[in-house]
This record gives C-alpha cells, sequence and structure tokens, in this order.
C-alpha cells in the first residue's frame, strides 16, 4: 500500500501578499501535529492560497492522521441556512465522521473528541460576533480544555479587522448569536479571538495559533488576496462581511428589507414605504466616515417583500479603517424610524424585539431607539465599554 501524495506546501504563492494559517502551520508549525489524530473544526470555505481546503491539506499530509471532521453553523459543506439545524454524516470519499455543531449539540462531545489528540480550527470568520462561528469556537476550546485536548487554530483575515464597534454582552442578553463578551464587531482573527476567548474564560488549554505570515491588518482586499470563498449562502462577498453587523437588525425587523438573498444581502436596504432619497440625506448628515450611501433599486428575495422592486439605498465602504459598522446600523436605524414611525418599524408583523436584543448582546439599543434617541446619540451608550476592552483586546492581537 503507497503512502498518499502530499499536496505541496508553498510558503505563500506568488500570486498572494501573504501566507494563511493553513499554509504556515503545514511549512513551519508541522510539528504541532506530527503523530496526533487530528480532528478539523471548519467548512468549504477554507482554503489555502492554491485553492485546497485545510481538510484536503491535512488529509493528505504524510505525518498526521485526520480522524474526524466538525460542521459549525451552515454545515460542513458551507450550504445550510441561517439558522438550519444540520445533522452529523460521514465524508464518502474519506469515510470519516462530519459530526455537526449546529444540530443535537453544539459543543463537541467527550465521545466525539474520544479518538482525537489535537482540534485544529480554521474557518473563514467575520470578526462579528453575531456571525455564530465565534461561538462555536467557545465551545470547542471549552470542550477541548476539558478533556485535555490541544487545540491549533489556522489563522486568516476578517473583513474589518483594524477596529471594533458596537456594545459589548450584556450576560442577561447571552445566546448563540451573542457567547462572547467582546464588543458586535470586535475586529480579531479566529487566531486573536481564541486568545482573548482562552483569558476571558480563564482556560487551562495548550492553544496555538498558526499566523498569517506577511499580513497587515489595516489591508484591504486586492486582485491579488485569495478569492472569497462565501462561508454561509449570504456572504457572498467580502462587502457583505463587512456589512454584516450594519444591517443584521434586519433579520429581527420585517419592516425592512437588507438585500438577503441577492448578491449585496447586508449591502442594501429597501421598502416600498421608504423615500429612499431622503434617508440618504439624512444619513449623509450625520458625518459618518468611512462610508457613503448610494441611490439603488432591487427586486425583494425574501421576507415580507419577496419578489416586491424596491427603491433604497446601497451602503458602500470608503475608508475601511474609519468605518464603524454598528454606529452606522444604529444610525440607520434611527433615520428609519424618523421616516417610517416609530409602530412601523416595531410593531409590523413578525418584528421579534427578543431576537433584536440577542443580535445587539442588549436591550439598551432597542429601548433607546424606541425613546427616539439619534444615532449618535445611541452610540455612545457603548462608548465607557470601549476602554476595557480596548485593553484585553490588544493584548490578544497578532499582527
Amino acid at each position: 500500500m503507497t503512502s498518499p501524495r502530499p499536496v505541496p506546501i508553498p510558503a505563500a504563492s506568488p500570486q498572494l501578499p501573504f501566507a494563511l494559517g493553513i499554509d504556515s502551520l503545514l511549512d513551519t508549525h508541522r510539528a504541532w501535529l506530527a503523530g496526533r489524530r487530528v480532528g478539523l473544526v471548519s467548512h468549504s470555505a477554507a482554503v489555502d492560497g492554491h485553492g485546497h481546503t485545510t481538510a484536503e491539506r491535512l488529509k493528505e499530509c504524510p505525518d498526521t492522521s485526520l480522524v474526524a471532521l466538525f460542521g459549525p453553523e451552515h454545515g460542513y459543506a458551507g450550504l445550510a441556512g441561517a439558522g438550519e439545524a444540520t445533522t452529523d454524516a460521514r465524508h464518502a470519499a474519506w469515510d470519516l465522521p462530519i459530526y455537526s455543531l449546529y444540530g443535537e449539540t453544539r459543543r463537541p462531545t467527550p465521545a466525539m473528541l474520544a479518538g482525537v489528540d489535537v482540534l485544529v480550527v480554521d474557518f473563514q470568520d467575520l470578526g462579528a460576533r453575531p456571525y455564530t462561528y465565534v461561538s462555536t469556537l467557545r465551545l470547542v476550546l471549552e470542550a477541548a480544555a476539558a478533556e485535555g485536548k490541544r487545540v491549533v487554530v489556522a489563522d486568516r483575515p476578517v473583513p474589518l479587522a483594524a477596529g471594533f464597534d458596537g456594545p459589548l454582552l450584556d450576560p442577561a442578553h447571552a445566546s448563540f448569536v451573542g457567547l462572547v463578551g467582546t464588543s458586535m464587531q470586535y475586529g480579531m482573527t479566529p487566531g486573536e479571538a481564541a486568545r482573548w476567548i482562552v483569558g476571558w474564560l480563564g482556560l487551562g488549554l495548550d492553544l496555538r495559533v498558526a499566523p498569517v505570515r506577511g499580513y497587515d491588518r489595516d489591508a484591504c482586499p486586492g486582485p491579488d488576496w485569495p478569492t472569497w470563498v462565501p462561508p454561509s449562502p449570504r456572504i457572498r462577498s467580502w462587502e457583505c462581511g463587512a456589512l454584516f453587523t450594519c444591517t443584521v437588525a434586519g433579520e429581527a425587523l420585517p419592516a425592512v428589507d437588507y438585500g438577503s438573498g441577492t448578491n449585496r444581502s447586508f449591502q442594501l436596504i429597501g421598502a416600498p414605504w421608504l423615500p429612499a432619497d431622503d434617508l440618504i440625506a439624512a444619513l449623509t448628515a450625520d458625518g459618518l466616515p468611512g462610508v457613503s450611501f448610494l441611490p439603488c433599486s432591487y427586486e425583494a428575495r425574501s421576507g415580507l417583500y419577496a419578489g416586491q422592486r424596491l427603491a433604497g439605498l446601497q451602503i458602500v465602504v470608503t475608508d475601511a479603517a474609519r468605518f464603524q459598522p454598528v454606529t452606522v446600523g444604529v444610525s440607520i436605524l434611527a433615520s428609519l424610524q424618523a421616516l417610517g414611525g416609530k409602530a412601523r418599524l416595531w410593531e409590523t408583523p413578525g418584528t421579534r424585539p427578543e431576537f433584536f436584543d440577542k443580535l445587539f448582546g442588549t436591550s439598551a439599543v432597542r429601548t433607546a431607539l424606541q425613546d427616539g434617541l439619534a444615532g449618535a446619540a445611541v452610540a455612545a451608550l457603548w462608548k465607557a465599554d470601549r476602554a476595557a476592552f480596548a485593553a484585553t483586546r490588544e493584548r490578544c492581537l497578532l499582527y
């Protein structure tokens, strides 16, 4: 029986300005996995600089045994919808178990980890608390600490890594869309977030991070960056990911469409009742940095207005280093309420105020908006928390 042929291990693709974490792991830190049985927490969006998935790279690594796969929300294949439960399966070609971490359990069980020595974590994240991969990361780290397993994070860039924005999590509103005590947009790579979580929870854990070599956290994607692979059905581009925390509240407010189902999910705002020009004027007058608003027309693909042609606006990030997505989001909500009325925004059938609070990790944002506060006044509510979080975040940054 011949040994599998290793996939070539580049230091960095000639076309890329940096080497992703999986490349640096297998190039520089392969000893972390040598002779170990590896469980991989990942999905199909985790690819190296040449388009090979992390699973393929580990499967072909001659001195490592890949024994199990674990899939977060949206499944290992990344095709399940938001909130759609997934089930355990087996990899058809490799005959390996694929354990769902978004089904009957969201935490790896002792039975799942019994035959695993090292857990490798590699997924394309957004640096955003409501995007549930960071919740999965927390539960994986806790389970690994409880079972005495090493965790290796193969790191990769995230949108808006230069800063952070939004309220800290109020434990009273903790949920799977809010399970870490960071700001709503926390601006850390998965490896940095893992370091932060271990410190926050005081976990006794052998955590190692394979860094992205040559990465500048202030850089924005250019033509020499890897092709974006959607980590979930609605995050079809870097722009969708960068604007996720800006408009994700639309999931709780059916009176407003945010482009769900289009190629510009989270980038659009539209509704039949919306005076788009007035909304653009109001937001422009707010003087929000790093962003502009353009009029647009599009067909709603889901929700209350599915099939209707909507006039609205497109949000465009013009300076990622200065853009504050949650601040812009509450300014949009305050202006929408002023233009459409409180009842329309908060009493349309299907409105979910409790889910709105879970997305923001607090009820303070909702109550402030319902009280009629302007966007800047709502954003001021979390400014006092910035210093404490900034200090803990700074200690965990790698780039």
